[in-house]
């Protein structure tokens, strides 16, 4: 069970773009920094192809990160900011997407925790393009 729906419902102040597609963003933000996080740990784990993971590992801890910010960016609505959220979420879309090129590679390999990544790696990129569409330019 998440808590962005229920949390996003009862804040006092309305999302300024289309609640079911922040709530599935901010869900998908998370996911996909646990799945990076989870996956550095499986990679560190390689140890026959441990070299060939480290841009791996590199791109899975930055994607954690920055989808652990922009899910907390976009948790807060009070006093929302676009311009912020805008460059939150092109620079999440964009981390996501390289990431999970990344970690096809890897999943073409046989490497299934890979795959696992570059799923919630490819739902989070969507998401965030998505919420995108809603924001003011």
């Amino acid at each position: 069970m998440t808590y962005a729906a229920p949390m996003v419902q009862a804040n006092p102040s309305k999302p300024s773009v289309d609640v079911n597609a922040l709530v599935e963003c901010i869900k998908a933000c998370f996911d996909c920094a646990q799945a990076c996080t989870a996956d550095v740990d499986a990679d560190l784990g390689e140890q026959q192809h441990l070299q060939e993971m480290v841009r791996c590992i590199r791109l899975c801890l930055d994607c954690a990160d920055m989808c652990l910010t922009t899910g907390g960016i976009l948790s807060r609505q009070i006093a929302f900011e676009p311009a912020t959220a805008r460059a939150a979420l092109q620079a999440c879309a964009l981390t996501c997407k390289v990431c999970g090129d990344e970690c096809e590679r890897h999943a073409q390999m046989g490497m299934a925790h890979c795959q696992t990544c570059m799923e919630a790696c490819r739902r989070c990129e969507q998401a965030c393009n998505t919420v995108l569409s809603f924001l003011p330019a």
